[in-house]
């Protein structure tokens, strides 16, 4: 597979999409927010596995003003989410960071990627960091570079996407793969045995009776 290459249009830089997709069940768009750069990434596939769709990242413009790079990313998402169609959202959940300046901004972010996705109707699903590193990688408290070598190799890419933002929206999209599927597959079994139970209820099948042994004594 050959190296794909990354354009910027609109602030927006876009990665080649790695394979063409035709049969879908499910698609999510997984979003790492930042203030400085927003990850984004687009996987798509059914309950055995996943391919990645198309992915990038929304930079903001030197010396831009907060409120500029608010609108610049939700503008960047409205397009995505136009051009792509997804039926989920995943976003990563935010962390206290040691600034707290740094906190309130990501959470402002965080607020207008989840306002993009509710007008466009999308479901909305926030991982903590640890459960995506835990989903992805197997252990809560793995290292950045541990969960882009995963994501690569999950996705079956010739390198980790860059920059980290989008290999962080991945493992996001991915991590809400698994547990979408997971609870698919037990909705899926509690509505098959609800639906034995009625036709067993409509059949009026009983359970045989048990009959307790009356014990003899002999004297």
């Amino acid at each position: 597979m050959k190296e794909k290459s990354m354009t910027v249009f609109c602030s927006v830089v876009y990665c080649a999409p790695f394979a063409e997709i035709t049969a879908s069940i499910m698609r999510i768009l997984g979003i790492d927010p930042g203030s400085e750069t927003t990850g984004w990434g687009v996987i798509e596939g059914d309950s055995r596995r996943y391919n990645l769709v198309d992915c990038g990242a929304v930079r903001a413009a030197t010396g831009q003003k907060f409120p500029a790079r608010l609108l610049r990313i939700a503008n960047a998402l409205e397009e995505i989410i136009q051009r792509h169609h997804p039926d989920a959202c995943a976003i990563e959940d935010g962390f206290l960071a040691t600034n707290v300046k740094v906190t309130l901004k990501l959470g402002q972010v965080r607020g207008v990627a989840m306002l993009v996705a509710e007008r466009a109707a999308l479901e909305i699903h926030e991982y903590s960091p640890r459960l995506v590193k835990q989903t992805v990688v197997g252990h809560g408290s793995a290292e950045k570079f541990q969960v882009q070598q995963m994501v690569k190799r999950l996705l079956s890419l010739n390198s980790v996407p860059e920059p980290h933002d989008v290999a962080d929206a991945l493992a996001v999209a991915i991590c809400h793969f698994h547990h979408a599927s997971f609870a698919k597959r037990v909705l899926e079994t509690q509505s098959s045995a609800k639906l034995s139970d009625l036709k067993l209820t409509h059949l009026n099948v009983r359970p045989p009776a048990r009959h307790s042994a009356r014990r003899r004594i002999s004297r």
